[in-house]
C-alpha cells in the first residue's frame, strides 16, 4: 500500500462527500478507491469512515486521522514544490475563488493581466456567491466582501464598496422619489435572492441601523437579473456599488435614498500563512493588490 496516495484518496472521498466523488477527481477507478481507504483502515486497525446511502461520516479516529493527513500532504507538497522551484522562480498554479460579479468585474482582468507578465504561472479562478473554505478545497487566495470572523488567515485590505439604492430614470419619472426607508412600501422593489428571501432592507437610521421589510413584486436569484430588472424600469433595487456602477455614471440608474446608505464594507484579500510562501502567489499579491485598490477607488 502506498500510504500517500491512501491519504490523497481518504482525504478527496471526505471533501467530495463520497468515494464516488473522489474518483471522479483522482481519475482512479471507484473499486480502487474503496480498497484504498479499506487497506488504510485495515493497516491501522480502526474505522476512519461510516458508509451511509448518502455521504461519508467520520469516525472520532477519522476526524484527528484526516486533520493529521491535510498537514502530512501539506509538507509534501511543499516539499516537491521545492524540489521543482517554485520557491525559487514564479511558476506553478494559483487556485482563486471571489464574488462572482466582483470576479468578473475586477479580479478576472487583473488575472489576465498577470498571466501576460507570469507565463509559468496557470490560475484556476472560482466565482461563487458563498464562503468557499480555503483551507478544506486547497484555495490559494480568495477575494471577500464584509467583515471577516476571526481565524489564522493572513489579511490584505484592498478598499470598501456600500450598499447603494437604485431605480431608472423612467421608473423615479412615473412613481416618484422616495424621501425615507418607509416610502419604499408604495413602491415596486426588485429582490435579488441569493440562499435566503431578500425581504428585509437595511438602511442607516437616526438612531442606527433601520430594517425595512420590502415585498418585491420581481425576485430574481442572481445581480445580474436584477439589474437588469431595473434597467427596464420593473422597480427599486437594493445592491453593491460595484455591481451597479457603470450604469449609474451612464445615467441609466438613479440612486435614491442617499442619505439613509448603510457604512461601507471592506473588500479584502485572505490567504493562509505559510512557513515559506511560494513565489507565484507572493508575484500575485505584489502585482493584483495595487491594481485591484486603484480599480475600488475609482
Amino acid at each position: 500500500m502506498d500510504r500517500f496516495e491512501a491519504m490523497r484518496t481518504l482525504v478527496a472521498a471526505i471533501d467530495g462527500g463520497s468515494l464516488s466523488a473522489a474518483s471522479r477527481k483522482l481519475g482512479i477507478p471507484l473499486p480502487t478507491v474503496s480498497r484504498r481507504v479499506a487497506d488504510l483502515e485495515t493497516h491501522l486497525r480502526v474505522q476512519l469512515v461510516v458508509r451511509t446511502s448518502r455521504k461519508l461520516l467520520l469516525t472520532e479516529a477519522g476526524r484527528s486521522y484526516v486533520a493529521s493527513c491535510r498537514q502530512i500532504l501539506d509538507e509534501l507538497d511543499d516539499a516537491e514544490r521545492l524540489a521543482t522551484g517554485e520557491y525559487r522562480t514564479p511558476r506553478g498554479q494559483l487556485t482563486i475563488t471571489a464574488p462572482v460579479m466582483f470576479g468578473r468585474i475586477h479580479v478576472e482582468p487583473v488575472i489576465l493581466e498577470f498571466l501576460k507578465a507570469y507565463p509559468d504561472i496557470a490560475i484556476q479562478l472560482t466565482l461563487a456567491d458563498y464562503v468557499v473554505d480555503i483551507v478544506e478545497n486547497r484555495i490559494d487566495l480568495a477575494v471577500r466582501i464584509g467583515s471577516l470572523p476571526d481565524s489564522g488567515l493572513i489579511v490584505t485590505r484592498l478598499g470598501s464598496i456600500g450598499w447603494i439604492t437604485c431605480a431608472s430614470p423612467a421608473y423615479l419619472a412615473a412613481r416618484g422619489v422616495p424621501e425615507s426607508p418607509r416610502h419604499l412600501s408604495a413602491h415596486d422593489c426588485i429582490g435579488f435572492e441569493r440562499l435566503h428571501a431578500d425581504s428585509i432592507w437595511t438602511f442607516d437610521g437616526v438612531d442606527g441601523p433601520q430594517q425595512v421589510a420590502v415585498s418585491p413584486r420581481f425576485s430574481v436569484n442572481t445581480a445580474d437579473g436584477a439589474i437588469d430588472a431595473a434597467l427596464a424600469g420593473a422597480g427599486i433595487i437594493r445592491v453593491l456599488s460595484y455591481q451597479v456602477a457603470a450604469a449609474v455614471a451612464g445615467g441609466l440608474l438613479v440612486k435614491v435614498l442617499e442619505p439613509f446608505d448603510t457604512p461601507p464594507l471592506p473588500v479584502q484579500m485572505v490567504y493562509h500563512g505559510q512557513r515559506v510562501m511560494p513565489l507565484k502567489l507572493r508575484a500575485f499579491l505584489d502585482f493584483a493588490v495595487p491594481r485591484l485598490k486603484a480599480r475600488l477607488e475609482r
